[in-house]
């Protein structure tokens, strides 16, 4: 059989399926093969909290085009599966270079399969998009192709419980994942200060009360198999033995009263009201737990927030947790970006997970009192010395010169950073750790700086294509200026190209229409030479003379040097 999950989440199901008794485990992409009985079978699709869907292999071959496809899709024995009277559906899942339409290789599918019916019985079976008796997934890597029987039928993230949710909620099996990822076992209170619908909190208490995450599901797909046996998934319903009790609490709390009310109905409907507190608290509200707890939320990524209220956000949520939640430890999913760095805390640990399509990290910080390098040298208290304790050990003694430099260190007590010369601090430092954090800064600054000066030079090249503005040097207090328009009230016109208009100041103007430049700042003038310009000449086309140009107001318009009147003949 193969489950499918998240991706990031390959090692967990693997472990949730070897705990069930799974045989030949093997983690693959997005995905873990397994062997198992039909007992196994019904119990990953019960108890697995981070599986999406358990898919059965019926059939495996290779083909290269569709047709291939259709011939042995068609000369299969679809009658051991399926009949008239039975609806089915099938998914396709391409990965390959020959086949790029994953619905045109399903549509294929279903016509061999109908084709199947119809030569032999004279009739077919429906198709129903919702909800079919019989779920089928044809899975395509390259020219490798595998058809399996999906024995979940509605993704098994699809809980049950949900009876409303929020704008854009997290998933029940990414939430499952990421209790897993940082060790949830029950045994301390919990918080989520930003629960939105309260996903994670619902799917904490089940995971602390040991309940099955498919207790509140309405079936599965494999009920509808002809070879079902109902005995099996009754006793896995009626299974009380692996359930445990918690006696910690967990505390919930959004700063919407609408996400409150929804998550308050959620909890209600899985029956977890007695283990999870609710309150209608904004984040910066919340008040230290006074017993050990874990925290973990979702907060936003910058979807439904303006940007200067991400960076105010992100920089609340480091002064929060640094200040009133100490000695513990925080998880929080959120995008990699300059705006969640505001956080101004470093991370121990760093995951990366997709929500849905968006790449993120699963961080844990860890708030503790003083300087890091104590914190993390208590926390050591007691193993064995690491080379780079050793290596310090080893140092020379200071000498008189070396004291007299400055010992200044870059990482203030607040967690900012000062930039000081790389050699002065490789002089001045009493720490490898202090070093190191240092130069992974350091080298975050000039990445940012990179990648600013990138976004900055193809800005400023597409304005210039499209003749937009001229870019001048910022560093000398030069902005970027539009072209100015051409004055004609002066009479001593240039030939083209700029003019001065004023000797003092020096100021340039760039003729639009004459894109010549024959003179620059000291080119012949148009009074010392005949002047042969053509007169303008008015269209009855043209839409600048009906007021200037287009899409502004005035009387007349800019048009080569020449106004005109639109009462004019």
């Amino acid at each position: 059989m193969i489950a499918k999950t998240f991706q990031g989440l390959e090692e967990v199901l693997a472990k949730e399926l070897i705990d069930l008794g799974a045989d030949q485990v093997e983690i693959i992409t997005r995905g873990v093969r397994f062997f198992g009985d039909k007992e196994l079978m019904y119990k990953a699709n019960f108890r697995c909290r981070t599986a999406l869907r358990i898919l059965k292999p019926i059939h495996q071959f290779t083909a290269t085009d569709a047709d291939e496809v259709y011939n042995i899709i068609k000369s299969m024995d679809w009658s051991q599966y399926l009949n008239t009277k039975k609806t089915f559906a099938i998914d396709a899942v391409v990965h390959s270079d020959n086949f790029r339409h994953s619905k045109f290789l399903a549509y294929k599918a279903k016509d061999a399969i109908a084709d199947y019916f119809m030569e032999k019985f004279g009739e077919r079976p429906s198709v129903r998009i919702k909800n079919p008796d019989v779920q089928l997934n044809i899975h395509v890597n390259q020219d490798l192709c595998t058809l399996s029987l999906d024995s979940s039928g509605e993704p098994l993230f699809m809980r049950g419980y949900k009876v409303e949710q929020t704008e854009a909620p997290i998933n029940e099996v990414l939430a499952a994942g990421m209790l897993m990822l940082a060790g949830w076992d029950g045994q301390t209170d919990f918080m989520d200060p930003m629960c939105g619908s309260g996903t994670i909190a619902i799917e904490a208490a089940m995971m602390a009360l040991n309940i099955a995450p498919g207790i509140y599901r309405k079936g599965f797909a494999f009920e509808k198999w002809p070879d079902f046996d109902s005995a099996i998934l009754e006793d896995l319903y009626n299974d009380e033995s692996q359930e445990r009790e918690f006696n910690h609490k967990i505390y919930a709390s959004d700063i919407s009263s609408a996400a409150l009310r929804i998550a308050t109905e959620n909890v209600k409907s899985a029956g977890l009201a007695k283990y999870i507190e609710l309150k209608h608290l904004p984040f910066q509200g919340c008040e230290r737990p006074e017993n050990e707890t874990m925290i973990m939320f979702n907060p936003p990524y910058g979807e439904r927030l303006k940007p200067v209220e991400m960076d105010k956000l992100y920089e609340e949520i480091g002064t929060k947790l640094k200040h009133d939640f100490t000695d513990m430890s925080a998880w929080i999913i959120t995008v990699p970006s300059e705006t969640t760095d505001r956080i101004g805390l470093r991370p121990s640990v760093k995951i990366p997970l997709l929500n849905g399509s968006i790449e993120c990290e699963f961080r844990k910080y860890e708030m503790f009192k003083g300087r890091r390098n104590d914190f993390l040298r208590e926390r050591n208290e007691g193993q064995e010395a690491t080379p780079v304790e050793d290596k310090r050990e080893r140092r020379k003694p200071a000498t008189p010169e070396s004291d007299s430099r400055k010992t200044t260190s870059p990482i203030r007590e607040d967690g900012s950073f000062v930039r000081l010369e790389e050699d002065t601090w490789r002089r001045s430092s009493k720490s490898e750790d202090e070093q190191s954090e240092y130069q992974r800064r350091r080298h975050e600054a000039f990445e940012k700086e990179r990648e600013y000066q990138e976004r900055k030079s193809a800005r400023e090249a597409a304005e210039k294509e499209r003749g937009e503005r001229r870019p001048f040097n910022r560093e000398r207090g030069e902005g970027r200026r539009d072209f100015p328009k051409r004055d004609d009230r002066r009479d001593d016109r240039r030939g083209g190209g700029f003019r001065r208009d004023n000797e003092e100041r020096g100021e340039r103007r760039f003729d639009r229409d004459n894109r010549e430049r024959r003179g620059g700042f000291g080119g012949r003038r148009d009074d010392d030479r005949n002047n042969d310009r053509k007169p303008f000449r008015r269209r009855d086309d043209d839409s600048r003379g009906r007021g200037g140009r287009e899409g502004r107001g005035g009387r007349g318009g800019f048009t080569g040097g020449r106004r005109f009147d639109k009462t004019e003949d």
